[in-house]
């Protein structure tokens, strides 16, 4: 349990204004600046702890619908550590709209644009380039998530099915769903 921590109106406004600037460098989706989140919530400010800040994404992606439900539960997360049920809401509110108020006006108005501009140079130049960009930001992702816990050498097994996972997904056509099973029946009887 976490002791409760306490939030001024500058407190949620710089929260706010922190996930309006991420909102901007969420190229691949809000998943992958769970890293510049982590440092703001976790290990700036103490806000979440690192396994609430794991629980968030675990239970969003497990979750049907949308992914960018791992922000609502931080928000709300930090919201409950600060002692009520309103502030959870205030902070659901405040990382879903910080979070999707400017990725939303500028997609829409960059569709707009680059539909419009779909054949020149640039256009294709920068679509192309974006690409690295995505990848490292969601390799990151995969390394703070991975390293949360302390006991990363002992975990050998899990490091492992991820590596092989990874690979088949990039060298083979099985789908997805068959991977995700089989992970889950290795940790059913406890492999990993």
């Amino acid at each position: 349990m976490t002791a409760t921590i306490v939030l001024t109106w500058s407190d949620w406004f710089n929260l706010f204004a922190h996930y309006l600037l991420l909102s901007l460098m969420s190229v691949g989706g809000a998943i992958s600046t769970t890293a510049e989140m982590h440092r703001l919530l976790v290990e700036q400010h103490h806000w979440l702890t690192p396994q609430q800040f794991n629980d968030a994404i675990a239970l969003a992606q497990a979750a049907p619908g949308p992914n960018i439900l791992f922000v609502a539960l931080m928000g709300w997360k930090v919201g409950l550590n600060a002692g009520s049920y309103t502030a959870a809401a205030l902070g659901v509110a405040v990382t879903m709209t910080g979070i999707m108020l400017p990725s939303t006006t500028l997609t829409y108005m960059a569709s707009q644009w680059l539909h419009r501009n779909r054949e020149k140079r640039g256009v294709r130049a920068f679509k192309q380039g974006m690409s690295p960009v995505v990848v490292g930001m969601l390799v990151s992702t995969g390394i703070i998530l991975a390293t949360a816990s302390a006991q990363t050498i002992e975990q050998w097994p899990l490091w492992a099915v991820s590596f092989v996972a990874g690979v088949l997904i990039w060298r083979t056509s099985i789908h997805l769903l068959w991977l995700l099973g089989a992970g889950a029946v290795l940790g059913w009887f406890q492999l990993v």
